[in-house]
């Protein structure tokens, strides 16, 4: 006759899995969408670049176009103003740099530096 051990998960190390697994599920939740608004930005920020680059728009008028994307993406991090624009050699390059504050339990938040840049 052989002899086997017991194999499998006792009931304190399925409670430990479990919490870790649910306290990385609960931060995930949390930072997920502020990565997509970053997504967004830089979305609309290269669509914006195209629409200069192929006319004149003017630095009032790409502030507005972006508040417009901004408005219909509910973009709540940029607006308008906070857009850096640069030309070099006829081309244009949007920028924009913020802070998203993640409040992640009680008085702990997690504080998260962005830089959004126009794709040519």
């Amino acid at each position: 006759m052989i002899v086997r051990k017991q194999q499998g998960l006792s009931l304190s190390s399925l409670l430990v899995w479990a919490t870790a697994i649910t306290v990385i599920a609960i931060f995930s939740m949390k930072l997920v969408p502020a990565y997509l608004e970053h997504s967004v930005i830089e979305k609309n920020l290269t669509a914006i670049v195209s629409d200069v680059n192929s006319g004149k728009l003017s630095v009032n008028q790409i502030r507005t176009s972006f508040s417009k994307y901004a408005q219909i993406d509910n973009i709540k991090s940029v607006n308008g103003q906070d857009i850096i624009i640069n030309k070099n050699n006829d081309r244009v390059n949007l920028t924009a740099k913020y802070t998203s504050k993640i409040p992640l339990i009680a008085n702990l938040s997690l504080l998260i530096d962005f830089e959004a840049k126009s794709k040519p």
